[in-house]
């Protein structure tokens, strides 16, 4: 009886069990090691990089399927590559995240009941929006910029306190299985409302520029996140030829579509698409960015590594304004360690974690917005894409702190 509860208890959450899975991670010795696990079989052994192999200074964490432990195990020890476990038994994590939400499943009647310490599914996200709005009506409204490939409402909610102003925007949840990212952001929609007209700073920004927040940008595969596989990372949109479901939607965008830091395999987790912007939810930002003109910061949240990148992404020539760029990272970086001690790298995308095309901040620093960063929030891999619920409000509060510094610096440098 007690296994059939146990079965039952892990089926609420999610179809695919992830009983006996690990998370390895791998500290390649030199540049031989890194080419070698990049020849590892991905499809065939079921692999699922979390961090993949990139280069000797960054640890490789890899998602092992029970059933192909014990080769990769084989493997790393007859290269003699170091290696360690960093999480013993996925489905125990998933376990003690879907006990949390239960514990917290309710129904708040305002944005001051809702459960900003736990993690939501996207009805209870989209019922936090539309409460918002109505209780800030004066400054907050939902604008849909599009549908998602099966039929959502594409969402972003517009912090403004009058008309025409240029904007900074927010995204978030464009990789589905990154839940601290709209977990954060929800946090921060109340903090902005909670904020405005007592923070002189945030009151300031309000008064001059739009905030556009966008909570989910990947709605179908956060939804697929919360019934059928916790551990999707991609769009849903079927690939033509292919039993494999799916694009990256930062891999999707025009500026270096297409090259080595991307994939062409639809069975990839990294696999660009079809063509650029074929994907609904990329191409309403494409239209949205375009429509509106004046966007003068773009800021894509995604997690995991505890990093504040800037483009490019796909080349190794510097921006032409990196130096700019990297001193707000700096800055952004010393004021989010200041409140939790939490400590984040930084630079351009290519030289700090991997070259990778086809990404947001790519196109938006091409169109011309000047301050477009990528955050990797928490954490470094411990527990990776699982971040545990508790650390959902440190998350935000240090978070917030960044995002401050990069719109108060672009207040002050308009262009």
């Amino acid at each position: 009886v007690r296994a059939c509860i146990y079965i039952y208890i892990i089926n609420i959450h999610s179809t695919h069990i992830y009983f006996g899975y690990q998370v390895l991670r791998i500290t390649a010795q030199d540049a031989e090691q890194i080419a070698l696990l990049k020849e590892l079989p991905e499809e065939i052994l079921g692999l699922d990089y979390w961090m993949p192999p990139s280069r000797v200074s960054l640890p490789v964490d890899v998602h092992v399927p029970f059933h192909s432990l014990q080769a990769v195990r084989v493997f790393l020890a007859y290269h003699q590559i170091p290696y360690h476990v960093m999480i013993e038994n996925v489905q125990d994590l998933l376990d003690d995240e879907e006990r949390e939400m239960v514990k917290y499943r309710s129904f708040p009647r305002s944005t001051d009941d809702f459960v900003y310490t736990t993690y939501h599914d996207l009805n209870s996200i989209n019922s936090f929006m539309d409460m918002l709005v109505a209780e800030n009506s004066n400054l907050v409204s939902k604008i849909e910029i599009g549908k998602s490939y099966e039929g959502r409402s594409l969402d972003v909610l517009k912090f403004s306190t009058g008309a025409n102003r240029p904007g900074i925007w927010i995204d978030n949840g464009i990789h589905s299985r990154e839940w601290i990212t709209p977990a954060s952001a929800i946090w921060s929609a109340k903090k902005i409302v909670t904020d405005y007209g007592r923070d002189p700073v945030l009151t300031d920004i309000l008064n001059n520029y739009d905030i556009f927040l966008e909570i989910i940008a990947n709605p179908d595969g956060f939804a697929y996140t919360h019934s059928n596989d916790r551990m999707w990372r991609k769009t849903r949109k079927p690939n033509p030829g292919s039993s494999c479901v799916g694009v990256d939607p930062n891999r999707n965008w025009e500026v270096g579509f297409g090259g080595s830091g991307a994939s062409s395999n639809p069975c990839s987790q990294t696999y660009h698409g079809p063509s650029v912007h074929s994907e609904p939810e990329v191409k309403a930002i494409v239209d949205f960015v375009k429509s509106h003109g004046k966007l003068k910061a773009f800021l894509s949240i995604h997690s995991y590594s505890q990093m504040l990148l800037y483009p490019y992404g796909y080349t190794s020539t510097p921006a032409k304004d990196q130096a700019e760029l990297h001193e707000l990272a700096r800055k952004a970086v010393s004021e989010l360690q200041s409140l939790h001690n939490t400590a984040y790298t930084y630079g351009s995308v290519i030289t700090t974690i991997y070259q990778a095309d086809g990404i947001t901040i790519d196109w938006t620093y091409e169109q011309g917005i000047k301050y477009s960063y990528t955050f990797e929030l928490r954490d470094t891999g411990r527990y990776g894409f699982l971040l545990p619920a508790n650390q959902i409000v440190p998350t935000a509060e240090e978070t917030w702190l960044a995002l401050m510094a990069i719109m108060e610096h672009t207040r002050n440098n308009p262009y």
